[in-house]
């Protein structure tokens, strides 16, 4: 679900007058609390909440059970390209690979409440799949390596 910006609310807003933001959000469904110093974050209706925990569950099931009764997944296979059409790029050992990964992830997400591992296991699904459109940059990936290439810098 998006939320526009009139579903969205001040924290300044929530602590002035929180019963009035309560309402809204149960009104709503949910708004967002945007804070000038911090991450924005959502109050939600606890049942709905719990409903969108339950229909994450049900999907992730689902998938399971297709994976379990094919396990070449062949029906997940097949839609991965109208929901991620980058998977052009990979082999289909690497489409069946990405395919099983979130499938997996995302039962983690639904059992577990381990949310970050969909987005992680795309990102680098999606990172392959880059590096392997460009046929220079992929045959420069691919040449040995040895030796210490010294400190990595990370950025955010």
């Amino acid at each position: 679900m998006s939320t526009s910006h009139a579903d969205a609310v001040t924290f300044s807003d929530l602590s002035r007058n929180p019963r009035a933001v309560a309402e809204r959000a149960a009104r709503l469904g949910r708004v967002r609390v945007t804070h000038r110093d911090a991450p924005d974050f959502y109050l939600t209706a606890a049942d709905r909440e719990e409903e969108r925990e339950r229909t994450l569950a049900t999907a992730s099931r689902l998938f399971l059970a297709l994976i379990k009764h094919d396990p070449t997944a062949r029906a997940l296979v097949i839609a991965m390209p109208e929901v991620f059409p980058w998977v052009r790029h990979l082999s289909s050992d690497e489409l069946r690979a990405f395919t099983l990964e979130l499938v997996e992830a995302l039962s983690d997400a639904a059992e577990l409440d381990v949310d970050a591992t969909t987005q992680e296991v795309i990102a680098g699904w999606r990172a392959t799949a880059r590096i392997k459109a460009d046929p220079a940059q992929y045959a420069e990936a691919r040449k040995p390596t040895s030796g210490d290439f010294g400190p990595v810098q990370v950025t955010a």
